[in-house]
């Protein structure tokens, strides 16, 4: 009989620690949404205890899902449990996720404790998350790089205190396939109730291993793969899971498992973390890239064309991944907008509809086709929208190749109009610094890209904003026609999210 393998998606928290992929509420709460459509068993929704901007998030999270689990990290701390309980109690299956450091260099050096101090710790402290919260998972951290007899007993400990997974990470992505398959079977030899538990595993990517080392990981009993959209995380970040479930979703021969991944979702997940974020996928990424369906060479085409399993092991629609359409034009009405958008996996209401129904319209106006991914990058933006402290106006940019450039951009501060003007060397320079005049607040622009949505001369512009505010980073983001306007947009996006902290 097939084991099933449950996905633990730590996109929202281990994910968010990623350099530039910091995310306010709203923007959580949206992903964690196309999470549960994903399928994924397990949502970590964040940190509680590190900011009160994280426990909210973890909360509004907790009330929202119904279908997945919802996790939340805590250290192996009275107070950490304490706000992780009070943050994800009123989730329909609450779970809380404590952890501390095994290796003898985190001992030592990080937690300056004793083996049997860290261990009485662990015990003690899952024994309270288990009396607030009817799950608890318990994780080692660095535990690829501690000592396999220290392991066996620590977990026998947490699993009689009332952890009801435990998870073996390979925190700073050490270990490799084989080694990590004998190190479980190690300490499941070794443990006497391990195998009563559901074994977890967190794998980083530090060597290009995560996902072939949890592979590794299911062929030694584990059950719980704990992963990232777009492999997003901590310094070269976590598993991938699109990778891990097309892979045993493809290579059924050699995995026997079963999961509640829907593939149709994929895409879309991708997509929409991408847009959150402003992080592109790198084109020749697996699964997700925009070069994983496309074929350059004249052999490779002719073989698609005469038969797709020639070269392609698995259909673009299996992830959700379809030809841009021309489906809709400025003619279109509410009706057919509504069944289009629906039919693209979002799901919305009267208020919101109305809202993007003007956006498209706008947007048909100055484009001579729309396209799937243009609907795509208005519905993704309405849900990563702050209320404005600051409101763009106007702006007139005067530019040209032998003049200077200049800029002034009106904006509207709480119902006053405010006025910046600035010169500069290009128009994007020039309105930025325009803005910087109107602000209350010194920023430093620490990154800004812009890319085409689509394809032809009037694509949408995609512009991301990443500014630093208090040792914080904050990320706009729009899109527009005018990439000017699109730059402008997502500078004071950015500019908006450092009030809702």
């Amino acid at each position: 009989m097939a084991k099933t393998i449950n996905f633990f998606d730590t996109t929202l928290r281990d994910g968010e620690q990623s350099p530039g992929c910091s995310m306010n509420k709203k923007e959580k709460l949206l992903l964690a949404k196309q999470l549960e459509k994903l399928g994924v068993d397990v949502i970590e929704a964040g940190f509680a205890a590190s900011s009160v901007g994280d426990f909210e998030s973890v909360n509004a999270i907790a009330k929202e899902i119904k279908n997945s689990t919802v996790a939340v990290l805590a250290r192996a701390v009275e107070d950490d449990i304490t706000k992780a309980w009070q943050a994800v109690k009123e989730a329909s299956r609450p779970r809380i996720h404590t952890f501390i450091a095994t290796s003898d260099v985190h001992m030592e050096y990080k937690l300056k404790m004793t083996p049997e101090e860290v261990m009485d710790k662990a015990e003690e402290m899952v024994k309270y998350a288990a009396s607030l919260c009817p799950e608890v998972e318990f994780s080692a951290e660095d535990a690829t790089r501690s000592n396999t007899d220290f392991l066996a007993e620590l977990f026998d400990r947490v699993i009689q205190a009332g952890a009801k997974i435990i998870n073996i990470p390979d925190t700073v992505g050490y270990t490799s396939p084989d080694e990590f398959y004998n190190f479980i079977m190690e300490i499941r030899k070794k443990s006497k109730y391990l195998d009563s538990v559901q074994i977890a595993v967190h794998c980083h990517n530090d060597l290009g291993l995560a996902v072939a080392n949890s592979l590794a990981a299911v062929k030694a009993g584990a059950t719980q793969l704990e992963c990232t959209i777009n492999g997003i995380g901590e310094r070269a970040g976590n598993a991938a899971l699109e990778e891990l479930v097309m892979i045993m979703h493809t290579r059924k021969d050699i995995y026997d498992v079963e999961m509640n991944i829907v593939t149709e979702e994929i895409m879309n997940t991708s997509r929409l973390l991408t847009n959150i974020t402003g992080v592109l996928v790198q084109p020749n990424k697996a699964i997700v890239g925009a070069n994983a369906f496309a074929h350059e060479a004249g052999i490779h085409q002719h073989g698609v064309i005469s038969n797709r399993e020639t070269y392609e092991i698995m259909t673009p629609e299996s992830i959700g991944l379809t030809k841009n359409k021309m489906v809709l034009g400025k003619h279109s009405g509410r009706h057919a907008f509504k069944e289009k958008i629906e039919s693209m996996g979002y799901e919305i209401g009267k208020e919101e509809l109305d809202k993007v129904f003007t956006e498209f319209k706008n947007l048909a106006d100055k484009k001579k086709q729309i396209f799937d991914k243009d609907i795509d990058a208005i519905l993704t933006n309405r849900g990563t929208r702050a209320d404005d402290k600051y409101k763009l106006v106007r702006y007139v940019i005067n530019s040209g190749n032998t003049i200077t450039t200049i800029a002034s951009v009106v904006l509207d501060k709480e119902g006053n109009e405010i006025e910046g003007m600035s010169s500069a060397g290009g128009p994007v320079d020039a309105a930025f610094s325009a803005i910087d005049k109107c602000l209350d607040i010194e920023v430093v622009l620490e990154d800004y890209s812009i890319q085409s949505v689509t394809e032809g001369t009037d694509a949408l512009g995609f512009a991301v904003v990443k500014l630093r505010y208090n040792d914080h980073n904050y990320t706009g983001r729009d899109t527009s026609v005018n990439i000017v306007e699109a730059s402008i947009r997502a500078y004071l996006n950015a500019v908006n999210s450092i009030f809702l902290d």
